[in-house]
């Protein structure tokens, strides 16, 4: 059952530190691209989603390096849907650089939340339905 899609970016100069590597802190934000890039090949708008009161935080996020990446390399970020959603939606990810060195393993867990009511709430169906038809 496994969807997974494939977003390529490149480390901008202003992500790196005086020795060219990759901050940490920018992981967080490869990931969320990835994400919304998941969502948009699956046919799901992520700004759509908030504009009818789903919102998706952060619950877990989970970060293993393995080799760093440096300024200027082309980054491909393999992202993987873990299971059906329910109230939470858990992707995997896949770092790699363009000699597909696997340089980062990562998994975020988010929460559907209402917007209004900021409670959880359960996958959208229609979410649900485009993940079966896929």
């Amino acid at each position: 059952m496994p969807i997974t899609s494939e977003t390529s970016l490149k480390v901008r100069y202003s992500e790196t530190d005086q020795m060219g590597v990759v901050h940490h802190g920018n992981y967080p934000q490869y990931l969320e691209l990835a994400r919304i890039d998941w969502l948009s090949k699956l046919g799901v708008s992520y700004k759509t989603m908030e504009e009818n009161g789903v919102m998706l935080p952060v619950f877990t996020l989970d970060l293993k390096f393995k080799k760093s990446a440096f300024f200027d390399e082309e980054l491909i970020v393999k992202t993987t849907l873990r299971k059906i959603p329910t109230v939470k939606i858990i992707f995997d990810f896949e770092i790699f650089n363009n000699m597909q060195e696997l340089l980062t393993i990562a998994s975020v867990t988010l929460v559907f939340v209402d917007s209004k009511t900021r409670k959880p709430i359960q996958c959208p169906s229609y979410l649900i339905d485009k993940i079966n038809n896929y």
